[in-house]
């Protein structure tokens, strides 16, 4: 059996023995109060008249906990405020006065006019005092169950903002990976049929497995090298012999977590600002190692520079500013991408990722050689 407080329920006996405490209290306060005046009565007299006292407050505190709510004093507090509650203390009070005095009536000598006088001199401050505290007790709780709903609301929005975010950086690659793509493709229709004819089929394998893991975020290098390497075969049969490429897998790296197709668009702009933007051959190397409790990933290419200053970064399109930013959502301050030189010739696309294992099905795809 439950009594309900407001929003709160609790059980009976836990509610009863709550208010059981606050009997025993002032059971003794009165004990101590008669006995320095040099006049006491048994233990049992002053538990009853506690009993009596503040079980009817007990029944009473359901009804006080509505009346709060109901009529809640708003800050800052105004006398407006104070108007229905102030005439709601003074009638509960006293009804809790009356049903005191009917109660004792049955163990206390004198009539019913006398018991309500006698609880009117004795108890009618102290039970305004029970009401108010009541009152304020209810309003903590309140002010207590709004501020956890407004963090748990709070919470779910951030999350839910997060990934929309995510969501929406993630589609700004695809449109961008396929006009390149098909652009590239109707490049080779009327000089190699055949390649063009691949380079569709690889596409379609391409989409089909991305769209498998479209609703995650994360996957594991494994499954996301399987995904490169089909977009790497496209451009190979793009570029022909003016495209290599190479990829050094340390093992233990296979089955961390990382940002699902992360590496495709760092990839696109390291063949777009060397071998489409150059004349000659360019190989494209990615390597991954482990190194302490940080995934270091490499991407290489041989036939592009990098300008000094700021403004280097911000040149290579937008797929690493996507990559900043997907990083930044998914891992804050604890991941990072950057640019740097290579000698002789060449930029490298350094990203570091913090080191979690992910675990996947076990018909994940194995890494494709090149």
């Amino acid at each position: 059996m439950m009594v309900r407080l407001g929003n709160t329920q609790i059980g009976l006996f836990r509610y009863l023995g709550l208010w059981a405490g606050v009997v025993v209290v002032f059971a003794l306060q009165g004990f101590m109060h008669d006995a320095l005046n040099g006049n006491t009565w048994s233990a049992f007299d002053y538990l009853r008249w506690s009993i009596i006292q503040w079980y009817t407050w007990a029944a009473l505190a359901p009804m006080v906990f509505r009346l709060a709510a109901k009529y809640p004093i708003q800050s800052p507090v105004r006398l407006r405020g104070l108007g229905r509650q102030l005439p709601a203390s003074v009638g509960v009070t006293l009804l809790a006065m009356l049903i005191g005095a009917f109660v004792s009536t049955a163990f206390e000598p004198g009539s019913f006019d006398e018991q309500v006088r006698q609880f009117l001199g004795q108890h009618f401050a102290t039970g305004l005092l029970a009401y108010w505290s009541l009152f304020a007790i209810q309003q903590a709780m309140q002010f207590h169950a709004e501020k956890t709903r407004r963090e748990i609301e709070a919470s779910q929005l951030a999350m839910e903002l997060a990934q929309s975010r995510l969501r929406a950086l993630k589609s700004q690659l695809q449109p961008h990976f396929l006009f390149n793509t098909l652009h590239a493709i109707a490049t080779l229709l009327d000089e190699d049929t055949l390649s063009a004819e691949d380079m569709l089929l690889r596409l379609s394998d391409l989409l089909r497995a991305f769209l498998e893991d479209y609703d995650g975020q994360e996957v594991s290098l494994r499954r996301e090298l399987v995904l490169l390497d089909l977009y790497l075969g496209i451009q190979r049969i793009r570029f022909k012999d003016r495209l290599t490429t190479q990829i050094y897998v340390a093992p233990d790296t296979l089955d961390c977590a990382v940002p699902s197709l992360i590496l495709q668009p760092i990839v696109e702009n390291a063949i777009t600002h060397g071998i489409s933007k150059r004349i000659g051959v360019d190989s494209i190397e990615i390597e991954s190692r482990r190194e302490g409790d940080t995934l270091c990933i490499d991407v290489r290419n041989r036939n592009s520079t990098l300008e000094v200053g700021p403004a280097s970064a911000s040149g290579h399109g937008i797929g690493l500013s996507n990559t900043e930013l997907r990083l930044r959502e998914l891992y804050g301050d604890v991941a990072q991408v950057r640019l740097d030189m290579i000698w002789p010739e060449g930029v490298i696309c350094r990203l570091r990722l913090p080191f979690r294992e992910i675990e996947e099905a076990d018909d994940a795809p194995e890494v494709a050689s090149t």
